[in-house]
């Protein structure tokens, strides 16, 4: 695993301990080969708001100093936890195997508010826009596959709106841990 630095960058000497304190995040917030760097700008700055950690896996549609990941995050790139994870393999092995993992997709039956969720838990989130394949969705890591309700017949929202939404779904459940 990778740490992102305070400029957007990754630091050649950043590994797994570097995000001890992860184990504390309210969510853990994953991006699975994001395309948009809009968009994972924007996941940036809600991890700083939320206290969520971040985590891209690679391959990334951008390169994390991209002037668009940046203008989008503001300057919230050194609030944020955001890890970069060479693989979802390696993703697994960093989070551990005790978190409860949803994983979105517009063809979901279960409704993401019908989920009773705790601290830690990771909501999974794949590329724009094609989102998770069928493979992700059914990893044996994944405890369930939700939406977010829709009016029929549209694709999707956007993915850093989604993941606000879901994330927020967490926070409220958990009565906002470390916000005011």
């Amino acid at each position: 695993m990778k740490v992102v630095g305070d400029n957007g960058a990754v630091p050649d000497s950043a590994d797994a301990a570097d995000s001890a304190d992860s184990a504390d995040a309210v969510v853990h917030l994953v991006f699975v080969e994001p395309r948009i760097p809009q968009n994972t700008g924007n996941a940036i700055r809600l991890a700083a708001v939320t206290g969520a950690h971040l985590h891209l896996v690679e391959p990334l549609g951008f390169s994390l100093d991209e002037a668009r990941v940046r203008r989008a995050g503001l300057d919230y790139h050194d609030l944020a936890r955001v890890s970069v994870h060479p693989g979802l393999d390696q993703l697994w092995q960093d989070l551990g195997p005790s978190r409860a993992v949803y994983a979105f997709t517009a063809h979901a039956e279960r409704w993401h508010t019908s989920v009773a969720h705790r601290a830690g838990d990771v909501l999974l989130f794949g590329p724009e826009p094609t989102g998770l394949d069928e493979a992700v969705l059914h990893d044996e890591h994944v405890t369930d596959r939700v939406r977010i309700p829709m009016v029929p017949g549209r694709r999707s929202l956007n993915l850093a709106n989604s993941a606000a939404v879901a994330t927020y779904e967490v926070c409220r459940q958990l009565g906002h841990p470390g916000q005011q």
